[in-house]
């Protein structure tokens, strides 16, 4: 990105986005890049971003074969070989006005939902909720979210499947604070802002504990409005951060954690107006399940 200004007057910043995955979300971020030429670009005007474009062009992948002899192989021509092929216009309209967006990985140990912003982009393998209020979050990231992706969703292997239809799309949100209501709208509902206020809480604590400043230092990017890099600051740092990540913190499910959780998981359930049988302990898994289903019912009824 510290290339001289491009033949068009461009620099390469404006199409070098971080590129985030489920690894980069459940382990340690890889520090992938993409090249997110804008759509509708005839290759000479694309050629004019003359660096990205050579290493689209002549980089083959690990069978030695480069994106326009794969894109041949497949019979693809709906969009230029140097164009993304999936570049989901719908997924970036929703989140380009927003301070950031949720993601949780497609297939994953633990249903885990993250904060990204632009320019950040995601990978297919990362479901998108393009929300940035903490209530969405915290019902989202709760015990009731997770116990209906686990029964509504399929597996890999070992690992849970979340999909946007199968799940998030049936799941009972408490009323009042369903995705077809502004935040604003509900900014002052006194359940909307505990939600927040725990699933706020929470990230922080994760956040904290997946870089404590004592290890890392950040340090800006070369360009503005990028996300700092963190980096470890010596060996010793590296070593341990290689620890650090979501899939081990869940693994271990230390008492800090778990006592987010639950704070977070009693502001939900108030929410759903169940806040006292959470509190007696009434809600095993099957009970809390059979009430959702009732609630998913009732509304498609409607």
């Amino acid at each position: 990105m510290t290339e001289p200004t491009n033949p068009n007057g461009q620099q390469n910043s404006n199409i070098l986005k971080p590129y985030w995955n489920g690894d980069d979300v459940t382990g340690r971020p890889r520090d992938y890049w993409l090249i997110d030429l804008p759509l509708g670009l005839s290759e000479a005007d694309a050629s004019a971003f003359a660096s990205p474009f050579d290493h689209i062009q002549t980089t083959p992948d690990e069978d030695g074969k480069t994106i326009a002899e794969l894109r041949d192989l497949s019979g693809s021509d709906s969009v230029g070989w140097w164009e993304l092929w999936r570049s989901r216009p719908a997924m970036r309209k929703a989140i380009a006005p927003l301070s950031r967006y949720l993601v949780t990985p497609e297939t994953a140990q633990h249903r885990i939902f993250v904060w990204l912003q632009l320019p950040i982009l995601p990978d297919k393998n990362l479901i998108v909720i393009p929300r940035d209020d903490d209530t969405i979050f915290g019902i989202l990231q709760s015990r009731f979210h997770e116990l209906w992706a686990l029964r509504k969703g399929s597996d890999l292997q070992d690992r849970p499947r979340y999909t946007h239809t199968s799940v998030f799309a049936t799941f009972p949100i408490p009323e009042g604070l369903t995705p077809n209501i502004p935040a604003a709208d509900y900014a002052d509902d006194p359940h909307a802002r505990a939600i927040g206020e725990a699933a706020a809480r929470l990230n922080t604590l994760r956040e904290n504990w997946l870089n404590p400043k004592e290890l890392v230092e950040r340090v800006p990017e070369v360009v503005e409005g990028y996300p700092d890099r963190i980096l470890p600051k010596d060996e010793a740092a590296a070593k341990e951060l290689k620890k650090r990540t979501l899939t081990n913190l869940y693994n271990a499910r230390p008492a800090w954690l778990d006592h987010a959780h639950r704070a977070l998981d009693e502001a939900v359930a108030e929410a759903y107006g169940w806040g006292d049988d959470y509190r007696a302990g009434l809600l095993t898994d099957d009970e809390t399940l059979a009430r959702l289903f009732r609630l998913n019912q009732e509304r498609a009824d409607v």
